[in-house]
């Protein structure tokens, strides 16, 4: 049972550390925290409800538009952003720029956009669903799309510098010895930047674990490794390399020697790697 929860738990964790979803959720965070962007889509929306475009001050009272242009404005907004956002991060590592990469996310909000027209339409005003609607619909928030493309991308940019700003300000000297340290730390967020304990490769990423926590970063292990500034450590693995001071103990199991970790984790030993584990950590080599 507890080995059942335990990968239940590691699944959640691998869930929640993904490098789109992290990624995607900071920028997600930093764009909803701008009163530029919500004063902006206010504004729009008031200006729909009061002057009734594309017939419906003609057809709906001010009640229906106000839940009409509701539904329709916070829904576009949501996917148009949310589209943006998601592709700035999936396409990060083979475009180069940001705007382009929100632009095709958010451009591609045209077809949930279309789908949501489609379906209020119908619900208030009767109109005809099918593909023909949805086509149309589809099309028309293209132009829509691009604006909200644009809007998201000054917020994300300004949110961005607004951050580096601050960083700068208020952490200099940290930021100096933090590099002095291990210029590798300069890579994580500032709530994260404690004494590195190891690095371990995931796909083209790598992690690092702190003292104050862990965080993927789209790095080489190799060129992580030639970040570490002056900690002690080693390599264990190809994939995996460790801090004295996180090593507490190591283990054989089935002939194969694992280093354990301050936190109770597990890392495989190379074979490659035995002779210079067992020599750096004599004293804690099992006696059988």
């Amino acid at each position: 049972m507890r080995s059942g929860k335990t990968d239940w738990r590691h699944q959640q964790e691998n869930f929640v550390d993904h490098p789109y979803l992290q990624s995607t959720l900071r920028e997600m965070h930093a764009i909803l925290q701008s009163r530029r962007l919500w004063l902006t889509f206010l504004a729009v929306l008031a200006i729909f409800i009061v002057t009734g475009p594309f017939g419906t001050s003609e057809t709906m009272s001010f009640a229906d538009r106000l839940l009409y242009w509701t539904i329709i404005q916070a829904g576009a907004w949501t996917f148009a952003i949310s589209f943006s956002i998601i592709a700035n991060s999936i396409f990060a590592g083979s475009i180069g720029n940001m705007l382009t990469r929100m632009m095709i996310g958010s451009l591609t909000a045209a077809l949930p956009i279309g789908l949501l027209l489609t379906i209020t339409n119908r619900v208030f005003s009767g109109k005809e669903m099918g593909f023909g609607p949805f086509l149309q619909s589809s099309l028309s928030s293209l132009p829509l799309c691009a604006i909200f493309c644009l809007l998201s991308y000054l917020t994300a940019c300004q949110a961005l510098e607004t951050a580096a700003d601050a960083v700068t300000e208020t952490n200099g000297d940290a930021r100096r010895e933090v590099k002095s340290a291990a210029p590798l730390l300069e890579r994580l967020p500032p709530q994260k930047r404690g004494a590195l304990l190891r690095l371990s490769v995931q796909d083209h990423y790598t992690q690092i674990v702190t003292t104050r926590g862990h965080q993927l970063v789209l790095l080489r292990f190799a060129d992580a490794l030639k970040e570490i500034g002056q900690t002690e450590g080693l390599q264990i693995h190809r994939s995996h390399w460790i801090a004295d001071a996180d090593v507490v103990s190591l283990r054989k199991q089935a002939g194969r020697l694992h280093v354990i970790t301050g936190d109770g984790s597990e890392i495989p030993v190379s074979r490659s790697y035995n002779a210079a584990v067992q020599a750096r950590f004599a004293a804690l080599v099992p006696t059988r």
